[in-house]
């Protein structure tokens, strides 16, 4: 396989999963972050033609520019509403909250956002453990914490979080994303324990997913394992999974719209392992 066999797809109208629930409409607001590519932007759309209103939020804003015209341009139901903003900054954060509050109840937060480097812990930059650990687990927290008292206010929500198979089991030359992964978990578990079953929150694992957070760590994985580009693919990315293919971001995107309805009031502090028999088979 290879790396032109993974380019990220382009959503078609017939991909996306609707889930009857009546809090699906577009007086209550779902916040995702990392919407302007990817899983995030994706979601965002499922989200939105499920009927609500959706806060979608990014450094990105040409990207989020795109989010919507992609909305527009699939005749999706429901509404997108872009809200720039650098997620490792407080102050964007309390913003972004205000700005969702304004267009509705806030009911959702899909915690999405994630960037990847790829470096052996020796040569692993400080700078970027720690911008990633703000990104992919301080905002989330923080976003977490503003976000509680409108669910709690509206009675009820849910908060999604984006894990991965990484969370449950690490690979080589990923410290900073293998721990920030681990920490959502445990993010998870802390909002559902506060919850009190009013507020749910759930993690999605996942294995490797056609975005370009995947395909933009192939070269640097096979530098540092010494490897082609193919092998990466084949046998680091596909080679423990029983479903020998790359997931698409509508796969992930559907379940997280199935997890935040009413269909899934159960799902409390729970992790969905959604990674093609990557983790648990051999």
């Amino acid at each position: 396989m290879a790396t032109d066999d993974i380019e990220p797809p382009r959503l078609a109208r017939e991909q996306v999963l609707t889930v009857p629930d009546e809090r699906f409409s577009t007086e209550n607001v779902a916040i995702v972050t990392g919407a302007a590519s990817g899983i995030g932007r994706t979601t965002a759309l499922v989200l939105a033609h499920n009927g609500l209103t959706v806060c979608a939020t990014d450094v990105d804003e040409d990207g989020l520019d795109e989010t919507t015209d992609r909305h527009a341009d699939l005749d999706l139901d429901g509404r997108i509403v872009t809200t720039p903003g650098d997620l490792t900054d407080d102050t964007a954060l309390e913003a972004i909250v205000e700005a969702a509050s304004e267009e509705g109840t806030v009911r959702y937060l899909a915690n999405i956002a994630g960037i990847q480097h790829v470096a052996p812990m020796e040569e692993f930059p400080l700078e970027k453990y720690d911008l990633m650990h703000r990104l992919m687990l301080r905002a989330p927290m923080v976003l977490s914490k503003l976000c509680l008292p409108h669910m709690r206010e509206a009675g009820g929500g849910a908060v999604a979080n984006m894990c991965s198979i990484h969370g449950h089991y690490v690979t080589r030359d990923k410290v900073a994303y293998n721990v920030a992964k681990f920490g959502l978990r445990g993010l998870t578990q802390s909002i559902a324990a506060e919850g009190e079953g009013d507020v749910r929150a759930f993690s999605l694992s996942t294995a490797y997913v056609k975005t370009p957070l995947v395909v933009n760590q192939i070269a640097d994985t096979a530098e540092n394992r010494g490897i082609t580009e193919r092998e990466v693919v084949e046998d680091v990315m596909l080679g423990e999974a029983r479903v020998t293919e790359l997931m698409d971001p509508v796969e992930v995107a559907n379940v997280f719209a199935f997890g935040l309805s009413k269909h899934g009031r159960f799902l409390d502090g729970g992790d969905l392992l959604f990674d093609g028999g990557y983790t648990l088979t051999y």
